[in-house]
């Protein structure tokens, strides 16, 4: 313990040095503690270096001692500080506390701030006709606005952000030097003296306005029926009335996106916001908290049927993507309108968000009848993430903006800095050093020359923002993906994770479990181990040690990779390998049957992912979708109960493994004599039960109680929550991880969590 007297003045005062870690940069944390310490009568001073806080205060020993608890107990909302270190050191004399200037240090622990909603505080002030600031569409404080999408490096200070272009009015000026004000070392504070400034492009006749007048020519375009381009926080939007069919449908012909839900965004209205979502939807208890969290997600809520929602928002689903405005911006529109506005991203489809005022209007301008932008550059976009309540708990399927990068920690510590590429869908990257884990926004599908340009920007920025270089890269084993062939072509070593291994290491390294444990990862496919695809697998073990004890039946699956778009081909293939015929098969001239029968081009496949597709293909008739899991997605939303389940057989293998027969399943999919909806709950159901059945074969064998679930099957909320209470009534602990998609958005974590368990293991 340190030597207190030498350090003690009159036996009344004393000097400490404090280091606080965490979510203390960008969210108001200096002048958190500069008033907290004027409020407890210390004095000293408070210093960033590089992700830390470090506070020296010199005071009586009972004020430090209960200034040292508020630090954490009344720390601002979005800050989450540790105190790493308290420190008694020698006495010092003070004549006042201060912020002092950031310091730089390369050992400091760093955390990227995430970009924030606009707060209560400016809310008000934003419909306050006596602010200066009254509907400025940048408005902010240290509790709001962007962060991540601006930082060009840190420490987060202003010269190191888009905002540096942007030099401070006097008032602006003052109050960012102000120690007392809600907006000191706000590094995006603006007004619109000295601030960013909206512009406005109508394509049909030119017409250019800027300032209050184009957010007013943008309402009035949209009030006439037309679609505008918006510039937020992360990227670009494409809005357009929710309420009016006509011009929905021809969103959805511009952009070819014919069926895929599109997300919808409410005015705020009530004492939590959310009086007009529900207007829309019933809402659950945690699905209302997670739509007004910080974060502002679109979160999938239940529709209700008594509103004036284009039926062709959401077509077939009984699902809508909700969310409410999150910028200063949003609000303006919304409030404006006063309605809901379809807000779906910007983009080609598949690939990231557009950010850049001339390219949308060069790779979009098709799509659009006007453009809202704004001059604030967006330095990486951030596309909005999107959550869904699955196992009676909130969870994410896309992580984006205001919820990414995101930090997990891990059991295990890196043996050197690795860079985890993930694999070719949902793509993320993840910079992984010592027992730490940065994982990015979700970057998009990794087959197009611009999604490979973002990737390449986010791995460079993590590794530049945290200070890690990588020393090795670990990406999917399927030499075919994106990511693959983009890490072989770096200079420095590749190491490969097969695809399901990282889903397993990705569910239990983020549910901090080291201990054996069997985890399902029923996906789409992923290459396994013995050159098949997998999808509908259960690995044994832990991070590092994952063994394969139970799979699905394998059928040969024509055409590769179009099977994802043509679902057809997945229930024709299923019905040859039983030796039997598909009467609504749409191969009319053979030629998928002929190349099945002589094995062309048919991979091998395990997949579930499959498996629902046949079935979707066989109950609804959707031989061809145009988005991934739309089949799926939509027998789904038939499901109301579950049902009796058809009873599948379940065999070891010549190698030993479960595998799971899918083939009674055939005559009840087909079965037009039974209701679709009907036959929808019996094969939900019978799917659950394969689950609890290989667990318990498994449990019966390795004793095995610990159960996790990954893998984009397990989106499905009917499924999961069945098989969640199948397994926990039969005595399992079954789990489902809440922080990372259980998609391939996760593979990046899982890569870089499978490196570092080898790395423990030596």
């Amino acid at each position: 313990m340190a030597e207190i007297a030498p350090n003690v003045v009159d036996g009344l005062e004393r000097t400490q040095r404090i280091v606080l870690s965490g979510h203390v940069q960008g969210v108001g944390f200096r002048p958190f503690v500069y008033r907290l310490a004027k409020q407890h009568g210390l004095t000293g001073r408070v210093r960033n270096q590089l992700g830390e806080v470090e506070v020296v205060a010199t005071g009586p020993a009972a004020e430090l001692i209960r200034f040292e608890q508020d630090l954490v107990d009344r720390s601002p909302p979005l800050s989450k500080p540790a105190i790493d270190s308290v420190d008694v050191v020698e006495y010092q004399h003070f004549d006042a506390f201060e912020i002092s200037e950031s310091t730089a240090s390369s050992e400091a622990r760093i955390f990227v701030p995430q970009d924030f909603f606009m707060c209560d505080d400016c809310r008000a002030e934003l419909h306050d006709p006596a602010d200066r600031r009254h509907r400025y569409p940048f408005i902010n404080c240290t509790q709001c606005g962007p962060r991540y999408t601006l930082i060009e490096a840190l420490p987060y200070d202003r010269p190191n952000t888009s905002m540096a272009g942007f030099p401070l009015c006097p008032d602006c000026s003052q109050e960012y030097e102000n120690p007392s004000d809600r907006r000191f070392h706000a590094e995006p504070v603006a007004c619109p003296a000295c601030g960013p400034q909206l512009g406005f492009h109508d394509k049909e006749d030119g017409l250019l306005a800027s300032k209050n007048a184009a957010l007013e020519a943008a309402l009035d375009k949209l009030h006439h029926g037309h679609i505008v381009a918006v510039k937020g926080i992360g990227g670009y939007h494409l809005m357009c009335d929710a309420r009016d069919y006509t011009v929905v449908d021809e969103l959805r012909w511009r952009k070819r996106r014919p069926a895929k839900p599109l997300a919808v965004m409410f005015p705020l209205e009530g004492e939590d916001g959310l009086d007009r979502v529900r207007q829309y939807a019933d809402l659950t208890t945690g699905e209302a908290g997670m739509l007004s969290s910080p974060a502002r997600p679109i979160v999938l809520v239940n529709k209700n049927g008594n509103n004036d929602l284009a039926r062709n928002v959401a077509p077939g689903l009984t699902e809508l993507g909700a969310f409410l405005p999150y910028s200063p911006l949003h609000a303006l529109l919304l409030d404006g309108f006063d309605a809901p506005l379809v807000a779906t991203s910007a983009n080609i489809s598949g690939e990231p968000v557009l950010t850049d005022n001339d390219e949308v209007e060069s790779r979009i301008g098709h799509v659009v009848d006007a453009f809202l932008h704004h001059d604030r550059p967006i330095v990486r976009p951030a596309d909005d993430p999107v959550y869904r309540r699955v196992g009676g708990a909130m969870h994410p399927l896309r992580i984006g903006r205001g919820c990414a990068p995101v930090e997990i920690g891990l059991p295990w510590r890196q043996a050197i800095p690795t860079l985890a590429v993930g694999g070719h869908m949902k793509g993320t990257v993840a910079l992984s050093w010592d027992d730490r884990v940065v994982v990015s926004p979700h970057i998009g599908e990794m087959d197009s020359p611009r999604s490979l340009k973002v990737f390449e920007q986010v791995a460079r920025d993590l590794q530049d923002l945290y200070g890690v270089g990588a020393q090795r890269i670990v990406c999917d084993a399927h030499p075919g993906y994106t990511t693959h062939r983009w890490a072989r072509k770096q200079d420095l070593p590749v190491t490969t994770v097969w695809h399901h291994a990282a889903h397993a290491s990705a569910v239990a390294a983020e549910l901090g479990s080291d201990e054996r444990q069997l985890v399902f990862a029923w996906d789409g496919v992923g290459l396994g181990e013995d050159g098949t695809l997998w999808g509908g697998e259960a690995l044994l073990g832990r991070p590092g040690e994952w063994q394969r004890v139970c799979s699905l039946r394998t059928f040969r699956l024509p055409g590769g990779d179009k099977a994802g778009r043509e679902p057809w081909r997945s229930a024709a293939a299923m019905h040859w390998d039983c030796g039997k015929q598909w009467a609504a098969c749409p191969d009319d001239s053979g030629l998928a049957y002929g190349a099945w029968q002589r094995n062309l081009n048919c991979a091998e496949t395990s997949a579930a992912g499959r498996v629902f597709d046949a079935a979707a293909a066989l109950i609804l008739g959707r031989t061809h979708v145009s988005f991934e899991a739309e089949g799926p997605m939509h027998l789904e939303s038939l499901c109301q109960d579950p049902a009796t389940p058809v009873s599948l057989p379940l065999d070891r293998d010549e190698t030993g493994i479960w595998r799971g027969d899918w083939r009674p399943l055939l005559p009840l999919l087909g079965d037009e004599s039974r209701p679709p909806a009907i036959r929808a709950e019996v094969f939900h159901s019978s799917m659950a039960r394969l689950v609890l059945e290989q667990a318990q074969a498994v449990r019966d064998e390795h004793g095995v109680s610990l159960v996790a679930l990954s893998g984009g099957v397990f989106q499905n909320r009917v499924l999961t929550d069945q098989v969640l209470e199948l397994l926990r009534s039969d005595g399992f602990e079954a789990r489902l991880p809440g922080i990372l998609p259980v998609n391939d958005a996760g593979l990046s974590f899982g890569q870089a969590a499978e490196m570092a368990a080898r790395d423990s293991c030596g």
